[in-house]
């Protein structure tokens, strides 16, 4: 049920914006404030879904309680009431945040439009709010051992910047959440992030998933098509295996890097990109080099920032709080009621050599779930998760 709050220091305009407000819509919450400083204290106390706001007040001014409104609670939209004179500051307020004025007197259907507007606009940035969260839960890290909490703080540093990271680690470990991390700390994080796995695509059709290609380009390709660096522009391009890219393909990731631009396949035509890199492998690439599969220069552009994600077993004291997150996890996907792990049963887990690290425990965790009992046992444990 929207809330709305009417600051207007003229009762009778007052009592007409309630009036028109109330007729139109029975379910508004409508609060009235007769001042500027009312209103603020009023914003402080209460969630309010509007604010209409007059700009000429005594004491306070319109102007001043939208920028300390917008302090205050950032999301609220605010409706600025003017006079004829106030036309010049009314369309000041929008620079200032303001969602838009309505003159005085109120045209109906200017104003009843501009609050359905309004309405909608809060939703939709309420919306997106919980979408981020859910979003960043979904690629949450746990853990508070040093070395997870090491990479934390580097991606604090680094994720404001544009450096390209280059993350190193086994399967399993979680190489892809740091570089969702990165993204999402990002100021790209309203941009796409794309994710490329190079391990899964041919070697003779990598160059036109990241790339693109024109129609006629080779026997499939019937029309043009855009790549994923294209695709990913302003954003962010997650190159997961890279290690596994073919020698062709680097070269022109290299170019791309270089000169920020690329090309599709069967096209000598340049398009401009901008595209943040992050890249992952669980290879050596040093090693790599030295064995002629990867470039030591496309290693360098990459590697300006180093990030290791250990295994598992370097990092037992988050297999606790892993156990209970994916149990948690687990029961939300399954509509269950999460199970316990017993003291002796978390104890036997930690002991365990997880070659298969955080992915592997994840499936033990479920297979828990699933066969044990209600709370599960170092019995459970030993019957269900043996190695």
């Amino acid at each position: 049920m929207p809330k709305i709050l009417v600051i207007e220091d003229e009762a009778a305009i007052r009592r007409v914006l309630v009036k028109i407000l109330s007729e139109e819509n029975d379910k508004y919450q409508l609060e009235e404030a007769e001042n500027g400083h009312i209103g603020l204290e009023l914003i402080k106390k209460n969630d309010y879904d509007l604010v209409l706001c007059d700009i000429k007040m005594p004491k306070m001014d319109g102007v001043e309680v939208l920028e300390a409104g917008r302090k205050i609670k950032p999301e609220i939209p605010f409706i600025m009431i003017s006079g004829h004179g106030d036309l010049d500051t009314a369309v000041n307020t929008m620079r200032l945040g303001a969602f838009d004025y309505i003159s005085k007197p109120p045209d109906l259907n200017r104003l009843l439009t501009t609050v359905r507007n309004a309405l909608d606009r809060k939703e939709l940035v309420v919306e997106n709010k919980i979408l981020k969260k859910k979003v960043s839960k979904k690629y949450e890290m746990i853990g508070e051992s040093s070395e997870i909490s090491n990479i934390k703080d580097i991606i604090d540093k680094v994720a404001p910047t544009d450096a390209r990271v280059l993350i190193t680690g086994a399967n399993g470990t979680g190489k892809e959440l740091v570089a969702h991390w990165i993204h999402q700390k990002s100021e790209r994080s309203n941009n796409p992030f794309i994710e490329v796995n190079c391990a899964a695509i041919p070697s003779e059709l990598i160059e036109s998933e990241l790339f693109g290609h024109v129609k006629g380009a080779f026997t499939s390709a019937i029309k043009d098509r855009a790549g994923k660096f294209e695709t990913a522009n302003k954003g962010t391009i997650f190159l997961d295996e890279i290690g596994d890219m073919s020698l062709s393909a680097q070269a022109k990731v290299l170019r791309a890097l270089q000169e920020n631009k690329i090309s599709r396949v069967g096209s000598d035509k340049d398009i401009n990109v901008d595209v943040r890199v992050l890249a992952a492998t669980n290879k050596d690439l040093q090693k790599e080099i030295e064995e002629g599969r990867f470039r030591e220069d496309l290693y360098h552009r990459l590697a300006v920032i180093l990030v290791n994600v250990p295994a598992l077993n370097d990092r037992r004291k988050d297999i606790p709080l892993l156990i209970e997150h994916f149990s948690e996890k687990i029961a939300v996907e399954q509509g269950t009621v999460p199970k316990k792990f017993s003291s002796k049963a978390v104890s036997l887990l930690k002991d365990y050599n997880w070659t298969g690290n955080i992915r592997e425990l994840r499936n033990v965790v479920e297979r828990l779930t699933i066969l044990g009992n209600d709370e599960i046992t170092e019995e459970d444990v030993k019957l269900f998760a043996s190695k």
